[in-house]
């Protein structure tokens, strides 16, 4: 078990541990609405020293699973979020990521939440989790017990780059977005 991190703690990723691979397990668990699952999505933004996307490529989400680089690769997409543990996993190969990459923003969205009028206030048990990829243990772990639910997004946090080495922040900020307004923010049309 790593450490459990709350909002707005940052934890070192690679600084003296020798880790050059992780992945981010992001879990959930929805009621169904109207008949249906929720269908939550977890994706990544790669951004560059403006806090935005280059192109189209640094976007890692259910239709573009693996950047350029090999880098970063999405596990594919979970429509119904059910049983334990992690529903999405993103995988990050630290040292292959591009240097012009400061850091990758994780989220997690509800699809066509406006369109279902669902929300955060719907999901319960939401976590991202830290693990070494190696030996699959966890390294970090961030429940995220906020309410948001007025939120159709929820900034999970972000792996960033600092002085050579990567760290992790607990952001846990709610947007009332979709997967096209996140991506606006982060620079894509």
């Amino acid at each position: 078990m790593g450490l459990n991190l709350e909002k707005g703690q940052k934890a070192d990723i690679t600084k003296g541990t020798g880790i050059k691979k992780i992945k981010v397990g992001l879990g959930w668990d929805a009621q169904a609405s109207g008949g249906a699952p929720f269908d939550l999505d977890a994706m990544t933004f790669l951004l560059n020293k403006d806090g935005k996307c280059a192109s189209p490529d640094d976007f890692i989400y259910f239709h573009h699973l693996k950047h350029p680089s090999g880098a970063v690769t999405h596990s594919g997409d979970n429509l119904t979020g059910a049983g334990d543990g992690d529903d999405e996993v993103i995988t990050f190969e630290l040292d292959k990521v591009p240097a012009t990459i400061e850091k990758m923003t994780l989220i997690i969205c509800i699809y066509e939440a406006l369109k279902r009028n669902e929300n955060f206030g719907m999901v319960k048990n939401a976590f991202a989790r830290v693990v070494n990829a190696d030996d699959n243990k966890e390294i970090m772990k961030y429940d995220l017990s906020e309410d948001y639910s007025t939120s159709t997004a929820v900034i999970v946090g972000e792996i960033y780059r600092k002085d050579g080495e990567w760290k992790f922040s607990a952001i846990g900020e709610g947007k009332k977005e979709e997967i096209g307004g996140m991506a606006k923010i982060y620079g894509l049309a």
